[in-house]
């Protein structure tokens, strides 16, 4: 019968390490998950048992109890925030050259513009 009895410690230790290790650290509860991991290592049967009722999340399926806030929690790491797409031009190439001599064409035709009102204010500077 003892032998029995450690076999069914150590099975439902084996389950808890392994249900800690594969779940999301958002789902496990008021422990990081390496405390969890250590106690149920060093404390078999209640460390497991412990992990079932309170540690794991069950989500909306089970027993809710209550949760540890945020500022309790130890913080964790922020993932980098994504970097904004490029943006991309669905013009074609002749579309962009059309633009482009507008351009040029406005930029001249300023020039243009500024010359004839500096000639216009000032006839000795005209050359």
């Amino acid at each position: 019968m003892p032998f029995l009895f450690s076999l069914l410690v150590i099975a439902l230790m084996i389950g808890a390490l392994v249900d800690i290790i594969t779940r999301d650290d958002s789902q496990v509860r008021f422990l990081p998950k390496m405390a969890w991991i250590i106690i149920v290592i060093l404390l078999p049967l209640i460390g497991s048992l412990l992990w079932f009722t309170i540690g794991r999340d069950y989500g909306e399926s089970g027993i809710r109890l209550p949760r540890v806030s945020r500022a309790e929690r130890p913080a964790r790491t922020a993932a980098p925030p994504a970097t904004p797409a490029r943006p991309v031009d669905t013009r074609t190439t002749e579309q962009q050259l059309a633009d482009l001599e507008r351009e040029i064409e406005e930029w001249r035709l300023r020039e243009e513009i500024e010359k004839r009102k500096r000639e216009r204010d000032d006839p000795s500077a005209a050359s």
